[in-house]
């Protein structure tokens, strides 16, 4: 079967970002976009930031780095070089879009702005990834990834209670900002094809973020309440039974019994009943109680500070017997067990539950690639498209294709 075509053909990318924007290229590059990164001698600074393959550091062993240039041809440019910068400049009337991450004003300082951009292709697309944009009073503030999280608002909401502001694992600022940056550049890209006009794609980490706060602002217009940590009990002001992480006896599971779409907690009961975990659950007043847990009468509950007072006791008994009954099996029995009643249980996955996760492995989620620190197993593609299929090639060691490219 002949090789299909990638939906990116024929598009020429030079990728000028450092770790804010490295995903956002590769994205582009595994869509079949031939991406040239503009590494500065030595290579990106990323390759030397861990973690590493077989814990050896090395600059072609960075995880992170391995992970976030697949499919990109590399040359390495000192861009403080006049010389070096002639260079990159006849590049750019080869290319279709220019990505950068640098703080504001930097390429216009090196003579590389959209202004002169402009002149070498007229219809070139450049899209620039920042903390907070390139306009506003915070424009020029440095931003590394635990601050975009931090003015988003997502170290607020992320959490328990009781702990002060959490910092999501990873970069998930920069991987955000990257994402939309990559939803922008192909928008800019469909309208130049139409149009054949370029023009400049602005994204700022702060904004990609928001979304993340889901209804946290609108919230707070509507009704001047400010949100914060709630934890598994969400946006009620007490614990529910079935609801939150529950530790099973190899690990963890998260409940969201008795809300809407999935079977209610009276199926649960059953359950317990048919294994002899139910204990006293059949007994009053825990059976009518556990019957009716649904979200009709937590909400009640949340508004009836009399009702929530006398039925507290019972719905902790409840959750008590039901953190027995979970602590008593295996997290992947209580998950495909529960997924066969309809109930609303999921396994909290660690790394390893993901590698061998029998769902993402039936859809050959998993994609191994050769790399200079061996055969790696990567994740695979974030989406599937069956005309222009998403394919990842090797990452490029420093300055691998700069004859190639420049000659």
């Amino acid at each position: 079967m002949p090789d299909q075509p990638s939906a990116l053909d024929g598009v020429r990318v030079l990728d000028l970002t450092g770790e804010m924007g490295a995903y956002c290229t590769k994205l582009l590059a595994d869509l079949g976009a031939d991406v040239i990164k503009i590494e500065p001698p030595g290579g990106d600074p990323a390759r030397n930031i861990g973690p590493f393959v077989g814990d050896e550091p090395g600059p072609d062993r960075a995880l992170n780095f391995l992970n976030q240039n697949t499919s990109k041809r590399s040359v390495t440019l000192d861009l403080q070089d006049d010389a070096d910068r002639e260079k990159l400049r006849k590049l750019v009337p080869t290319a279709d879009i220019v990505v950068e991450d640098f703080p504001r004003g930097y390429l216009d300082g090196l003579g590389l702005g959209y202004d002169v951009l402009t002149k070498l292709r007229e219809d070139i697309i450049l899209t620039s990834i920042t903390g907070f944009g390139g306009t506003g009073p915070h424009k020029d503030y440095l931003a590394p990834d635990i601050v975009g999280v931090a003015m988003a608002g997502i170290m607020w909401l992320a959490g328990d209670p009781e702990d002060p502001p959490n910092l999501p694992f990873g970069n998930q600022g920069y991987f955000s900002a990257s994402v939309q940056a990559a939803a922008g550049t192909t928008m800019a890209l469909y309208h130049r094809d139409r149009t054949g006009e370029g023009q400049q794609v602005e994204v700022s980490m702060q904004e990609a973020l928001l979304i993340a706060q889901e209804t946290a602002m609108q919230a707070y217009d509507m009704t001047k309440g400010v949100r914060s940590r709630a934890g598994a009990r969400g946006s009620l002001p007490f614990s529910i039974p079935g609801i939150g992480p529950f530790e099973a006896s190899d690990g963890w599971i998260w409940g969201y019994v008795g809300t809407p779409g999935g079977a209610p907690w009276s199926e649960l009961l059953k359950w317990m009943v048919d294994e002899g975990k139910a204990e006293d659950l059949e007994e009053e007043p825990y059976k009518s109680v556990a019957n009716q847990l649904d979200l009709r009468f937590l909400t009640g509950l949340a508004l009836d500070a009399e009702k929530r007072k006398e039925h507290l006791p019972t719905l902790k008994h409840i959750g008590e017997v039901f953190t027995r009954f979970c602590a008593g099996k295996p997290k992947w029995d209580l998950y495909e067990q529960g997924q066969g009643r309809r109930l609303l249980i999921g396994i909290v996955s660690t790394p390893e539950d993901l590698a061998k996760n029998p769902q993402l492995a039936a859809r050959g989620y998993y994609q191994s690639i050769e790399s200079s620190a061996g055969t790696i197993r990567y994740p695979g593609a974030p989406y599937q498209l069956s005309g222009t299929p998403w394919k990842a090639t090797r990452p490029p060691q420093a300055g691998e294709h700069t004859a190639e490219v420049l000659e």
